[in-house]
């Protein structure tokens, strides 16, 4: 009796080995997969990022004043943009402080 339950035991071990071996196979395998995914797709984004730099290139190459004029313009807006966020917290913290008093 007291040999069949440590058999049984025994079988157990094996068994539960073999299955936390196929596991860990199973994630070394998936880790390594989306290594191999992750590396195509750096690669990927790093093709899409030089063919975007060599086509800006050339733009700016055909057409200089305008490239000049579209980056003045966007450099306005944007300065427009923060001073309006700057005036309108300044705004903010002065009406919040209004009311605290």
């Amino acid at each position: 009796m007291a040999q069949s339950v440590l058999e049984q035991v025994g079988v157990q071990i094996d068994e539960t080995a073999r299955k936390a071996s196929r596991a860990a196979s199973a994630v070394a395998d998936a880790l390594e997969d989306g290594g191999e995914a992750a590396r195509r797709v750096t690669k990927q984004g790093s093709h899409a990022a030089a063919e975007l730099f060599a086509d800006t290139k050339k733009q700016v190459q055909r057409h200089p004043i305008e490239t000049v004029a579209a980056t003045f313009a966007a450099g306005i807006g944007t300065g427009a943009v923060i001073g309006w966020v700057m005036r309108h917290r300044h705004r903010c913290n002065c009406a919040d402080a209004r009311e605290k008093d």
